[in-house]
């Protein structure tokens, strides 16, 4: 069996005036896009439109370019993300489309319509067979479903659950309705470190399930309600003191094999009609469901593509390691080029098992081979 191919364009411009807005056109030719889109086919773009407070998430002219090379190929382009598990500026689709606004996802600057694709409530799915050790059928946002070609576009970074963030957790999280992320979630069950919580109150606000209190005493810790945890993790982000455990290593393992058994759910039925655009372009230790975004770990590397998810995310990572760390950042270590980058930054996770498992369930193959895109190859920018 041949290895899948993984395009690659540099971030590098200089040398020969090659904008990214120029190279993503370059790579939507050589990965072919165009011959999967038939006149007048509903072309989902799936991206993250990025929580209130983070700064991290595409820029949208970037996203313009993959439109405008949609609507050339004869189809109909429509942007799209799913409704969160966490309560946030993105929980329901009301609140989600004025975020996306507030982000720059107007038609006027990325000339195409908004879609959240699960629903006003995160709803609006359709349920998926799959042959899983977890699941036999996932949910799948209805736009998802429906839409005659799928474009994933994901900003790499890091991720404190799952160890880095990429194709497989955009077709995953990113495209299941609010049921399937509790679902994925539901083996990851937290609690609060009573020395540690200073009653600040910040779980309770991003806990959409209610799930945490405070009892009475003035000096009590948290509680986190076991029966009503619906395992999202947003209180294991978002407390500022550290207060939330979860067992790191009983079930964020489950959680990355849930990941990808919803992520073969997304790609059903469109084997031939799915490509993957990573941006290795502000790579920040953290999620963009966060409202905040750190500083980049690494410097940018470019953009990779693929139509196999798994290999996209490899290669992505392979660039990232590639890279000197980024001292001052929150990277704790492993700065030398070759070092793992997201092992250092998430060391209660291992992110390789999400990709191992990826390949057991035959999303995607990990070896993979590199073509570079552009007038310059890498090692003659840098000469």
């Amino acid at each position: 069996m041949s290895v899948p191919t993984v395009y690659y364009a540099s971030g590098r411009a200089r040398s020969h005036h090659e904008s990214l807005l120029k190279k993503i056109g370059l790579l939507f030719d050589r990965a072919a896009v165009a011959k999967m889109i038939q006149p007048g086919d509903l072309v989902a773009i799936k991206l993250h439109f990025g929580e209130r407070g983070t700064t991290a998430f595409l820029n949208p002219v970037l996203v313009r370019q993959v439109v405008q090379k949609v609507r050339r190929a004869g189809g109909k382009p429509f942007l799209c993300d799913s409704n969160t598990l966490y309560t946030g500026g993105r929980t329901n689709a009301v609140d989600h489309l004025e975020t996306a606004l507030q982000h720059g996802f107007s038609y006027a600057t990325v000339e195409a319509p908004v879609i959240i694709m699960d629903g006003l409530r995160g709803r609006g799915s359709h349920d998926v067979k799959i042959a899983g050790h977890h699941f036999d059928s996932v949910q799948i946002g209805a736009a998802v479903v429906e839409a005659d070609v799928l474009i994933v576009l994901s900003h790499v970074k890091g991720h404190a659950m799952t160890g880095y963030g990429g194709a497989i957790k955009n077709l995953s999280m990113g495209c299941s309705n609010r049921a399937g992320k509790q679902r994925m979630h539901s083996a990851v069950k937290p609690a609060i470190k009573a020395e540690r919580c200073r009653r600040c109150g910040v779980c309770v606000k991003w806990c959409a399930a209610g799930a945490i209190v405070f009892s009475a005493e003035k000096e009590a810790a948290a509680r986190i309600d076991p029966e009503k945890c619906t395992g999202c993790g947003e209180c294991i982000i978002s407390c500022p003191h550290k207060a939330v455990k979860v067992q790191w290593a009983t079930d964020l393992p489950e959680l990355g094999e849930r990941m990808v058994e919803f992520a073969c759910g997304a790609v059903a039925g469109k084997e031939d009609a799915v490509v993957c655009f990573n941006f290795v372009l502000d790579v920040v230790p953290d999620c963009d469901c966060n409202s905040w975004s750190d500083l980049p770990v690494v410097p940018d590397c470019g953009i990779v593509v693929s139509t196999d998810p798994v290999a996209a995310d490899q290669a992505a990572i392979d660039l990232i390691n590639a890279q000197s760390g980024i001292v001052g950042s929150a990277l704790p270590g492993a700065f030398e080029p070759g070092e793992d980058k997201f092992c250092a930054l998430h060391p209660k996770t291992d992110y390789r098992l999400q990709l191992a498992y990826a390949e057991e369930m035959g999303l995607g193959r990990r070896r993979y081979e590199l073509v570079t895109v552009g007038a310059k190859k890498d090692k003659e920018e840098n000469d």
